[in-house]
């Protein structure tokens, strides 16, 4: 019989954490740790936002640097995982009703892999990237991980990486600065919210202290409404790591199951 396996999203902060140990990237160790190795991996990462929902179909997909300015070792990373056309035609087939397509022609940007490193260093679990659909309302993507839920009945490890909160204009790049109180505010309602299954609450993210200032852009916000999407009734959900870089970016953990 196949475990249910968690949803779980990560704050995933600088692309950076790929080179680090640190008390995020060893939290990340141990959560995979922590249940059966998944037979592949769903990620929603903030780094796909277009215009449609689309799933890497590819068998090998390839491991992309969507940055610029940092150190030359982070851009010599390869994450060799192995795709799963299986199982992103299958995720296709659930997401009919979203228009969801397969594409051979992105790969996995770093809010996958710069966690998935830590989380699964061997790349022995085949993953596949959702996109997330940016002309999409919150509730959708919220839907959209409910239709989803069955893959974790599956042997599916579902990944949401971002960030709750993720203002680069408000960082404080000698990172000595306490977290602002805007910040952790907004932070500490979210994980509220979330033990309290009032997930509804976290589509409209803006009625949040500072939400505005918190999520300035939804696309690092949005995975998590993914992963909550997948929560089946009365499932319970917990804080599984906190921390912030820079002032103003989260890393921020939760687990669904």
């Amino acid at each position: 019989m196949t475990l249910r396996l968690p949803g779980i999203f990560i704050g995933h902060g600088s692309p950076m954490n790929a080179l680090a140990d640190n008390d995020h990237t060893r939290a990340w160790r141990a959560l995979a740790a922590g249940w059966p190795k998944p037979k592949a991996i769903l990620s929603i990462s903030a780094h796909w936002y277009g215009p449609g929902t689309w799933l890497t179909g590819e068998a090998a997909p390839r491991t992309i640097h969507d940055f610029g300015g940092f150190a030359d070792a982070l851009y010599r990373i390869r994450y060799p995982a192995a795709g799963a056309p299986a199982l992103a035609a299958r995720a296709a087939a659930l997401l009919a009703p979203y228009e969801a397509t397969l594409r051979t022609d992105w790969g996995l940007d770093h809010g996958t892999w710069s966690v998935l490193r830590h989380m699964y260093p061997q790349a022995d679990v085949p993953v596949v990237q959702l996109s997330i659909d940016g002309r999409r309302a919150p509730a959708e993507h919220r839907a959209i991980g409910k239709l989803l839920a069955p893959l974790r009945d599956e042997g599916v490890l579902v990944l949401g990486s971002g960030g709750i909160v993720h203002n680069l204009g408000r960082v404080d790049w000698t990172n000595a600065a306490p977290v602002p109180a805007w910040a952790q505010a907004f932070d500490d309602w979210v994980q509220s919210r979330v033990a309290a299954g009032d997930d509804a609450a976290l589509e409209d993210w803006n009625h949040g202290p500072s939400g505005r200032l918190a999520v300035p852009t939804p696309d690092h916000f949005l995975p998590l409404l993914y992963v909550l999407g997948t929560r089946a009734s009365g499932e319970a959900a917990r804080v599984v790591h906190t921390g912030y870089e820079l002032g103003s970016i989260s890393l921020t953990a939760l687990q669904v199951g």
